[in-house]
């Protein structure tokens, strides 16, 4: 994967780096800090910009290889994943304002992570459909999945048109349009222990909640260094889905309070994974 390289000799208010790519996560979160400050006040186009912006880039190419961590079973090209992230990360790292007081991964992670699913929705298909078409045969999936859970049962047309609040016809249309995303007949066989079996009876469905399960087996020894007090608000905003004003009423403080001990605490947890690379 290539980048940018930063020049060689830096602005005089601005750090010279040796290997932006490999200091440390706390580290290279100051120094993104520091090196954003600085790049609102360059004009683009200098020595001073570019150096400025490619560093930022070398020293968040760890975002980029961790999110590119949950598509390493996909059996695509781990370069093309990481070019791809690469962009994302460039997107967030023009489109990011210093002044709104967000974390820099905050709004990096999701542009990663965007631009490897588009990758993905853009690629993986056999038989090329429009977009609107790739886009609903997602949403009949998840649509599917949770009305089997709540049905017992394969959900009829008419069950996934009022659930997603479309036509029937867009329905069939959106089935019809998911057999494009792998071209192979179920009908084929394979030999396996001296018979013929149907590719039909060996395809598996790919349980989403196992990237939860991950995280979750991830999260829990950093959870259990936190304070209690930041475990408390964290199982409050996330595991009760109460706002930063329902959590500052309970506890007592401000919602900007809030605010700040969940940011606090998302970054210590963020951290701790990019850590486990």
């Amino acid at each position: 994967m290539r980048t940018a390289p930063a020049p060689a000799s830096p602005p005089e208010d601005l750090p010279h780096i040796e290997d932006p790519q490999n200091i440390a996560p706390r580290d290279a979160r100051e120094l993104t800090q520091v090196f954003f400050r600085r790049l609102e006040t360059l004009e683009e186009g200098t020595h001073a910009y570019q150096y400025a912006r490619n560093t930022l880039i070398e020293m968040n190419l760890s975002l980029v290889r961790y999110a590119a961590r949950r598509f390493r079973n996909r059996g695509d090209d781990m370069d093309d994943i990481l070019q791809v992230g690469t962009i994302g990360l460039i997107k967030a790292i023009d489109r990011y304002d210093v002044s709104r007081d967000v974390e820099f991964t905050t709004l990096a992670i999701p542009y990663i992570t965007g631009e490897m699913r588009r990758f993905f929705r853009d690629t993986t298909w056999d038989v090329r459909v429009p977009r609107r078409l790739q886009e609903l045969r997602v949403d009949l999936a998840r649509a599917n999945e949770k009305l089997s859970g709540r049905l017992g049962r394969d959900p009829k047309v008419s069950e996934l048109a009022a659930e997603l609040d479309i036509s029937e016809d867009e329905v069939v249309e959106g089935q019809v349009a998911a057999n494009g995303y792998n071209a192979s007949s179920i009908d084929a066989t394979f030999h396996d222990d001296g018979n013929d079996t149907p590719l039909a009876d060996l395809i598996g469905e790919r349980d989403p909640e196992m990237d939860l399960v991950e995280d979750l087996h991830a999260l829990a020894p950093l959870l259990n260094q936190l304070e209690e007090r930041d475990r408390h608000i964290l199982e409050m905003r996330f595991g009760q889905e109460m706002t930063q004003a329902q959590i500052g009423k309970e506890l007592g403080v401000s919602q900007m309070h809030v605010s700040r001990l969940l940011t606090r605490a998302l970054t210590q947890l963020r951290v701790g994974l990019l850590n486990e690379e």
